[in-house]
């Protein structure tokens, strides 16, 4: 007897969400998501900002963009995510939709319901794709994983206290504790 064959959705149905209402879309497949809390949103700005103000100073060119902002990775219509934080160099890769193509450094925020996504599936993910770097804070352990996905490395596994050192760009450390007082 065949398998029930599993519904598979494209970006149509994304798009077709009720205002309010988000989800990503990996390889056809839908993984709601629900709204972040405080901690996250407070992660998220102050990490935004200070990569942000990292490029502006050194006259860079990246671009930076928090979520909600679709990032098409397989520039098809199966997958589609929205990153806690996105920065991009190839100005190319954006139009009024988002990005097509991946971004060069990904950050997510993880949460209990996203724990399972982000350290899994986003990670074979975004590799794939061609992500140059990935981070995965966790406020919960109160810990960053950092991976050279040049490298196809784990850098290390750093706590919100330490002086984490990007790994695509040389002379930026970032520190989270810092970041939230």
């Amino acid at each position: 007897m065949p398998l029930p064959k599993e519904n598979t959705y494209t970006t149509d149905y994304i798009y077709s969400l009720p205002e309010g209402q988000r989800a990503e879309l990996i390889d056809g497949v839908i993984y709601d998501m629900a709204p972040p809390n405080r901690l996250h949103q407070k992660i998220q700005q102050a990490l935004a900002w200070s990569i942000e103000t990292y490029i502006r100073k050194n006259n860079g060119s990246c671009e930076v963009y928090p979520a909600p902002f679709a990032v098409f990775l397989n520039k098809d219509d199966k997958t589609y995510v929205e990153p806690d934080i996105s920065i991009i160099s190839d100005k190319s890769k954006l139009d009024d939709r988002g990005c097509s193509g991946a971004p060069d450094w990904v950050i997510e925020i993880a949460s209990l319901s996203t724990k399972r996504t982000d350290y899994g599936v986003k990670l074979f993910k975004y590799r794939s794709a061609g992500v140059r770097e990935y981070w995965i804070v966790n406020p919960l352990t109160k810990t960053v994983n950092v991976y050279d996905l040049e490298k196809e490395e784990l850098c290390d596994q750093y706590s919100f206290d330490d002086d984490i050192q990007v790994c695509i760009y040389d002379n930026l450390m970032i520190n989270i504790a810092e970041l939230l007082k």
